[in-house]
This record gives C-alpha cells, structure tokens and sequence, in this order.
C-alpha cells in the first residue's frame, strides 16, 4: 500500500467527523419522507420501533467502532468482511453499499427538487420532468464540491448542517410549548414501552425504523482522512448516534402531539413543513423546507463519499477496475470514482422520470435501501463479532459490546431483511436483492485480482 496513492490524510477532526456522522443520516430529511410511513405501519408505537431499533443500531455503531480500531480503512464493511469471512462476503458487502449509494440518488435527490419546486415553482412540484431536471442540477453541484476535495466537502456541511440545526432546534422548542396544551394524540409514556408490539406489527416497522437511522457511518469511510483515524472516527460515530436517536425520539412525539392521523396522511412527506406552518404560519413553513433542502443536499454528499471512498478501496485491492483509485493529483479525491456515481445517477433520475408520479419513486427505492442496509450492516455485526469472539470472558462491557451486542443486532437486521421479503412487490425485489446479485458479474471478472489479493 506505500506505493499506491493515498486519501487525503489529517483533514477531519472530531467535530467535523461528527458532524458528518450527523448529516449522513439526513436528520430533517428521514423525519420528512419516513415519519407519515412509520406512523401508519405502528401508530402511536412509532417511538418504540424508533427507539428499539436505535438500540439494535447502537449494536451495529460499536462494531463499526471496533473493527474500525483493528483495521482503519475506506473500505469499512468492505474490508472487514473480507478480512473476517472472506473476499467473496466482503465484496457483496461492499457491493450493497455501493448499490444503495446508486438508488440513494433518486430517493435524495427527488425531494430536494420537490422542495426547490415548493420554494420557487409550488405548481411545477408534482411535474417528473421537471423535479427530474432540479435534481439532476443538485447532484452536479455536489459532485463538483465533492471532487474539490474533503476540506471543502466539510466546510459545505458544517454550515449546511449549523443552519438546519438552528431551524429545527426553533421548531422543537416551539412544539413543546404549544402542543401540549391541546394535542391530537394524548402523551403517554406506553409510546416508548416495545411490549406493546405484537411480533407483525414491530417486524413491519422495524425496516422503516432502521431507515431512519441509515448513514452515521460516513464517518467511518472517513477514516483515511481523519485525525487519529483508529479513534476519532469511532467517537465521531458514537455521540453522532447518541445525538440522531434523541432527535428522532423527539421528532417523532412531537408529530403526535401536534398533528392528526388525517394530518399527518395528508401532508406524507412534508412532516416539517406541516409543523412550522401550524406553529407560526405558512411563511415558517417554507423555513422549514430550507432544513429539509439543506438536509437532503448534506445526506447526498455524505452518501457520494460514502460511494467514493468504498469504491477507491475495493478498486485498490483490485476487487473492482484499478481506474476507480485512481486520485486526483491536486484535490486527493477519487475523482473516477465521483464521475461514475454522477454519471449514474443521473442516469437512475432518467430512467425514473417514466414511473407514473414521485411517490412511486419514493416508496419503491426506500424499501428496496432498506433491505440493502440490513444486508451489509447485518454482515458487519457478525463480523466484528467473531473477530472478537476470544474476549467473551474477559469482561462483562467488552463481551457486550464487542460479541453479544453486535452479534444480536446482526442477526435481527437479518431478521428483519428476510420477514419483509414476501411483502415487497416486484420492482423492489429486483432492486433490493437484485441490485446485490448482480454483484457476481464483477466479482466473477475480477476473480483472478481479489484471488490474488487474498493470497
């Protein structure tokens, strides 16, 4: 590895890290588009599925935590998996990841133009064609910051992610002084208890849940790039996670309280706009939706790294074309690897603008990311897991945190992924698991490098 080019090293420190972690999860973006669908899947039980699969996820964030201070790589599950279970495992895991990156694009980029649209052109928002064409000029200015170089990738969400913070800190502190007064859903601390859930019902909002939580690991695929990168990542991670789980708890009772199940269908995917327009009027409305276009803008560029940086590393180790680690010699970037997920989605945005309305192009790609993040992130879990398998024994928070927590979490995101299966219509199973096994075709071509490797 001394030959080979290297990411740009000592760019990111803890803050920074952290708040990437934060905005890979696009925070005001997963209250928009997931709360109405948690809601109608688990009622006045979507905190609990929030926060048991916060839990589950926390399983997942101390073996990324973990492996990340055995191996730091861009490569994260990718690597790990490699390491632990072998080239062929790793490399679907990485492939997943690479893939959901892809369909990312339509399910992130279609609601930053909807709320461009709703800001500029309410009229046009419901036009394909036109949402199509915004969403395609939002993915070129992100690829272009992104190229430039992780500086100024971090500077851009730094500030996009102050911003939202302060709108939707303004708009929590409000809710709870007006909500409660008179709320649509009477508060009750049997909101949170997951006892209340019979085995369908938390099954089924489990995937939406997990949806939630989806991108913390940024930071992670940061780690080549980042100060002390065996550790500063991994706490980047950790309070990131303990941040998102608090807001989502918050966010989520502060819908019940405030908004009507007739409400909260009606207004589906504009959740914030719906809660800013009812606590200071329609020009807070069109506020919010600013936190909403910042959010999704930061998760796409949270998520184009995330690509990039996996895609570098599996290139790298020839598991995929040696092209992709290729780095620019100013900006340090991949910038191969940039171009192919920009050319790609723009692709996937064309092809998406013949489905018959946005809505279908919502619901299809987030359920079909869902099955792929239990995918790799279940992998990851056992992985670290049996890497670490000689400490049970040695104490009681290391075997937890190390084996049993990750190990559980693991297998319930497995769990989970098969239980929703039968439920998938047919466009979803081709882009959930076929997106994964189409992985064998590189693979296969690349057999002899990754053998190679392996040895």
């Amino acid at each position: 590895m001394e030959n080979q080019a290297k990411l740009n090293a000592n760019s990111l420190g803890i803050v920074e890290s952290m708040i990437m972690g934060i905005a890979g999860t696009a925070p005001a973006y997963s209250i928009e588009i997931t709360t109405s669908t948690i809601i109608a899947t688990a009622g006045i039980l979507s905190p609990a599925s929030v926060l048991a699969c916060g839990l589950v996820m926390f399983g997942i964030a101390f073996a990324f935590i973990n492996l990340n201070k055995a191996v730091a790589s861009a490569g994260t599950s990718y690597a790990w998996v490699s390491l632990v279970f072998g080239k062929v495992l790793g490399f679907f895991a990485g492939w997943a990841l690479l893939v959901l990156c892809c369909v990312f694009m339509v399910s992130a980029m279609i609601p930053a133009a909807n709320a461009t649209l709703l800001i500029f052109k309410p009229e046009l928002m419901n036009n394909v064609h036109y949402v199509t064409l915004i969403a395609a000029l939002w993915l070129t200015a992100v690829s272009a910051v992104v190229v430039k170089g992780i500086k100024l990738t971090s500077y851009v969400q730094v500030i996009m992610t102050i911003v939202e913070g302060i709108i939707l800190l303004a708009i929590i502190v409000m809710s709870f002084i007006v909500f409660p007064r008179a709320p649509q859903h009477a508060f009750s601390w049997g909101w949170f208890s997951p006892f209340n859930f019979s085995a369908k019902l938390f099954a089924n909002g489990a995937l939406v849940a997990i949806f939630f939580y989806y991108g913390w690991d940024v930071t992670m695929n940061l780690s080549e790039e980042t100060k002390d990168p065996n550790r500063t990542p991994g706490r980047a991670a950790f309070w990131a996670m303990v941040f998102l789980m608090a807001f989502f708890l918050v966010f989520i009772v502060i819908t019940l309280l405030g908004l009507s199940d007739a409400e909260i269908q009606h207004y589906n995917t504009n959740i914030i706009f719906a809660i800013a327009q009812k606590l200071f009027g329609a020009t807070w409305g069109y506020v919010a939706i600013i936190a909403v276009l910042l959010s999704t803008v930061g998760t796409v560029e949270t998520q184009m790294l995330q690509f990039t940086r996996t895609l570098f590393a599996k290139a790298r180790d020839g598991a995929l074309h040696h092209r992709y680690s290729r780095l620019h010699p100013r900006w340090q970037t991949p910038h191969l690897a940039i171009f192919f997920i920009w050319s790609t989605g723009l692709g996937l945005l064309f092809v998406s603008s013949y489905l018959p309305t946005i809505n279908v192009i919502l619901q299809d790609s987030i359920t079909a990311i869902g099955f792929q993040i239990c995918f790799y992130l279940g992998l990851t879990g056992l992985a670290c897991a049996w890497y670490y398998r000689s400490t049970i024994g040695g104490g009681m928070w290391q075997s937890v945190t190390h084996v049993i927590w990750p190990a559980f979490s693991g297998l319930f995101l497995f769990f989970i992924a098969l239980y929703s299966i039968p439920s998938f219509d047919a466009v979803t199973n081709v882009v959930g698991m076929g997106g994964i096994a189409i992985g064998a075709i590189p693979l296969l071509l690349n057999r002899k490098k990754i053998w190679k490797v392996a040895a």
